[in-house]
């Protein structure tokens, strides 16, 4: 496990009336935004594995976009993506492998064959899940979005030897960590449903990531 995470001061926000980076210049620069989940994904990936030096963040105002980030870095206009190699990659979960299998530090998947396939089904299952819980946000009920807290609390059960859903942290933890984040207060305040309620095993996951230093750093406030 990491065992601590670098210190940095995270750059300012750019907005359509900031100058664009030096693009392609030999740069590996991690395109984010400081509120966007998907993109908190990539950014404790990074933080986690070590690779401050050596993957810059560019933080980028959704609310106010500079033209040439989709005009000369990433098309889509969305965060996160990540230049590398004189290439720009998108889709959170996509990159947050390529960080895993392209770049030095700690190992963010198991060596175990079963293990593997079961990270798999898990993020697999992540567009479900969000979808399912956000449908809950709508209606009075909180029985589809119940149902996939259950689904999670299983999963944690899936393996005894550590309290992530692989046993050790994993990139699996890091896909699902900012979506609970935000999930459980604002369930709490609205609904006044405690996603933790009848469920240890996410209880103590929510505590465990908490402590993992790589996330904490990537941590918004709540409101």
């Amino acid at each position: 496990m990491a065992s601590s995470v670098k210190e940095e001061v995270l750059p300012p926000v750019l907005d359509s009336s900031s100058d664009p980076p030096a693009i392609f210049d030999g740069t590996t620069r991690l395109y984010i935004s400081y509120t966007c989940p998907y993109a908190q994904r990539v950014w404790i990936t990074r933080n986690y594995k070590g690779l401050q030096d050596k993957i810059k963040l560019v933080p980028i105002d959704l609310q106010n976009r500079p033209a040439w980030y989709k005009e000369k870095v990433y098309p889509p206009n969305k965060v996160p993506s990540l230049e590398h190699n004189n290439e720009v990659k998108g889709e959170s979960l996509d990159l947050i492998k390529y960080l895993e299998e392209n770049f030095e530090g700690p190992s963010l998947l198991p060596d175990d064959l079963s293990k593997r396939e079961y990270a798999e089904e898990l993020l697999s299952y992540i567009d479900s899940f969000n979808k399912d819980v956000i449908s809950s946000f709508k209606t009075d009920g909180i029985s589809v979005s119940g149902a996939a807290f259950d689904y999670i609390e299983n999963a944690l059960g899936k393996f005894d030897d550590g309290a992530f859903f692989l046993g050790n942290f994993s990139l699996v933890d890091i896909a699902y960590a900012p979506f609970i984040e935000r999930y459980q207060p604002y369930l709490l305040d609205v609904k006044k449903y405690d996603i933790t309620d009848g469920r240890p095993k996410l209880a103590a996951w929510i505590e465990e990531v908490n402590k993992i230093e790589a996330y904490q750093v990537t941590r918004r406030d709540p409101k």
